[in-house]
């Protein structure tokens, strides 16, 4: 067994081992951050160099107009629908339209069989003609027997019923052309006309088939296509502003987009307001309406409705990217004539497009820092970039 005396060089032996051990180490980590000189890199930026400069993009601040619009859902919905039917009963003997064929009001589509109707017209004529001729006759015997009773040669009651005759025979003859006129009108209703100029569906019937006038589909369809009408919904709580300008006389553009507003449509006005709210969605409904030339809206489709409420002038715009939100709100990074931004609270307005209006803190003609502006801080250098300086003067 060691002594102690043996042990203690050891124990001396093993810290000096320890001791160049820990000196190799923290060289070899000096030389790992060392350069290529062997010199360890300096901390911070170079001495003698002043702040980093940083790159960005800038615009400068614009007037411009811009619009406040309300934005609604809708379907286009035609003012006039009609469901062509017959209101006699017969054969259909001739269809004169085409399926998709524009057609004007009193325009003839088609034809019923006419001719029970004339035959009935003929009877009616005949029998009137015979009431006539009775009524006639019943005219002057009651005349001789007034001429008779004058010279008390006659009974005032055969004249009382000479004249009740004569009454009958007016009630027949008034009759008789009551159903002439009749059967007139069904010659004319078995011509089956347009009631209203629009365009024709698909036909539902064709020649030879018996229509009856409790026939529910009818013949067709017409739609009035021009002028055409919007229905869309707003929240009501947008209901005061727009019926305020509707009952001041103004006159409400309103513009209609796409499904996914990226083509517009039609450009119409607003017509009017439905007179409740719909409690279930608190929404209320409005009708636009627009001129429809070209048949851009077609009846039942959906559409994006915008309402322009007003449109505000002379407003400074900037690009949406140009403003940024922090615990104070938002703010922009103005740039100076030496090329130093300084951080400058705005209260922001609407949106239009891809910009928005600053209502205060910015005037316009003001070079504001729109990209790059997540690096810089208040008085920090910057350097303009080729692009973005040449595009700035044209903002």
């Amino acid at each position: 067994m060691p002594s102690p005396q043996d042990a203690s060089p050891r124990r001396g032996s093993f810290r000096t081992a320890a001791v160049i051990l820990a000196l190799l180490a923290v060289g070899g980590g000096l030389w790992f951050f060392a350069d290529r000189d062997g010199r360890a890199q300096p901390k911070g930026p170079p001495p003698g160099m002043g702040p980093m400069v940083v790159s960005v993009s800038v615009t400068k601040a614009r007037t411009g107009d811009a619009p406040v619009t309300l934005s609604g859902i809708g379907t286009v919905t035609p003012l006039k629908t009609v469901t062509v039917k017959s209101r006699v009963d017969g054969e259909l003997t001739e269809v004169r339209f085409k399926e998709g064929q524009f057609v004007k009001e009193g325009e003839l589509l088609a034809q019923i069989d006419p001719r029970s109707f004339e035959a009935q017209r003929n009877q009616y004529e005949g029998q009137l003609a015979k009431d006539m001729a009775l009524l006639e006759n019943a005219r002057a015997d009651l005349a001789r027997y007034d001429n008779l009773v004058k010279k008390d040669m006659l009974a005032g009651q055969t004249k009382d019923t000479q004249a009740s005759l004569v009454r009958q025979y007016e009630g027949a003859v008034r009759s008789d052309k009551a159903q002439i006129d009749n059967a007139k009108l069904q010659i004319e209703y078995s011509r089956i006309t347009a009631p209203v100029s629009g365009r024709v569906g698909l036909r539902k019937l064709d020649p030879g088939n018996m229509v009856k006038s409790t026939d529910e589909n009818g013949l067709c369809v017409i739609t009035q296509m021009s002028p055409m009408s919007v229905v869309f919904t707003l929240p009501e709580d947008q209901l005061p502003k727009v019926r305020r300008k509707l009952l001041a006389g103004e006159s409400l553009p309103v513009t209609a987009y796409d499904r996914t507003m990226s083509e517009k449509l039609a450009q119409g006005k607003l017509a009017t307001t439905d007179n409740q709210i719909d409690v279930s969605t608190g929404t209320v409904k409005l009708r636009a309406l627009f001129d429809n030339k070209d048949e851009a809206l077609f009846p039942n489709q959906f559409v994006n409705a915008e309402l322009l409420l007003e449109n505000r002038r002379n407003v400074v715009l900037v690009p949406a990217a140009a403003v940024l939100r922090g615990p104070k709100g938002a703010h922009v990074f103005v740039v100076g004539a030496d090329n130093t931004v300084s951080m400058r609270p705005v209260v922001t307005g609407l949106a239009v497009g891809t910009d928005v209006v600053v209502d205060s803190g910015l005037a316009a003609g003001e070079t504001v820092v729109v990209d790059g502006a997540d690096r810089l801080r208040d008085g920090s250098k910057v350097s303009i970039r080729q692009d973005a300086a040449a595009a700035a003067p044209n903002a």
